[in-house]
């Protein structure tokens, strides 16, 4: 189980508590590779259903994504892979390696429509990109297992969160930067003037970037945020395989598996 949310200084959790249905007989957690917490029980019983509740109090303080930097732009020149240092590079190679066949190098245009002749600034680039998503792509809630591959959302013009995120990190990739899968949840206030949040009642997915003067920034492209607002980390990995929310074995007849129902409720106190 992923549930439980990564702690750090724009988010604290105040409170957590897991139930499960039945009472596991053991029950432990664990850092993963990428330090996402992972909770795994096992069972030994028999039981009609499974049921996991699982319920945090946090402290969320988002921050603007590019603040506090004097007006300080970094700037992409278009240079294959992108200019990280040294020492960076050998932490951020995995990131940077792309995952899905482009053949004919259609993500590579469609990426490259956004870079300017002779400098771009990468803030605008990547806020470019993240609402160029959410304004050309019809949104799709699919509850079907796996993501679509980057070529088969931009062929179908649709997609989901998870959709959406990998098709961004595939595009971002491209460019030779740095980027990471999100999952976790999405507050979703009505908010004058604002259009309503997509993702909401599930698990949510979005993109984190690495900018070397700002460090891991995050855009979610099917709502075009830059930045954390709104946004509960719960797990982050190079591919999302490796951020799966709940994944497990059980023995019993096929006709036995009666479906899965998934919710997720982000309420936002008053203050």
């Amino acid at each position: 189980m992923m549930f439980r949310p990564r702690e750090s200084y724009d988010q604290r959790i105040l409170s957590s508590d897991l139930k499960i249905t039945p009472k596991p007989d053991k029950l432990r957690s664990i850092h993963d590779v990428f330090g996402n917490c992972v909770s795994i029980a096992q069972f030994s019983c028999t039981s009609r259903e499974l049921t996991f509740e699982s319920r945090v109090k946090l402290e969320h303080a988002p921050l603007p994504a590019f603040a506090d930097m004097d007006g300080k732009v970094e700037i992409y020149t278009g240079s294959m892979p992108f200019a990280y240092g040294v020492d960076d590079l050998a932490d951020l190679h995995m990131s940077m390696r792309r995952q899905h066949a482009d053949p004919e190098g259609r993500i590579d245009r469609w990426a490259r429509q956004f870079v300017e002749p002779g400098e771009t600034s990468l803030q605008a680039l990547l806020s470019n990109i993240t609402n160029a998503i959410r304004a050309t792509f019809k949104y799709n809630v699919r509850h079907a297992k796996g993501a679509q591959t980057p070529l088969e959302t931009l062929a179908l013009g649709t997609g989901s969160c998870r959709d959406y995120a990998v098709f961004m990190i595939d595009a971002v990739r491209s460019l030779g930067l740095a980027a990471r899968f999100v999952s976790g949840y999405i507050c979703t206030p009505r908010k004058p003037g604002s259009p309503p949040r997509r993702g909401g009642g599930h698990t949510h997915a979005w993109v984190h970037v690495y900018l070397p003067a700002f460090g891991w920034v995050e855009f979610d492209p099917t709502n075009g945020i830059v930045g954390n607002s709104d946004l509960v980390r719960v797990a982050i990995a190079r591919d999302p395989r490796q951020a799966v929310p709940l994944h497990g074995t059980w023995t019993g007849a096929p006709s036995d598996y009666l479906g899965m129902d998934v919710e997720v409720d982000v309420r936002e106190e008053p203050h």
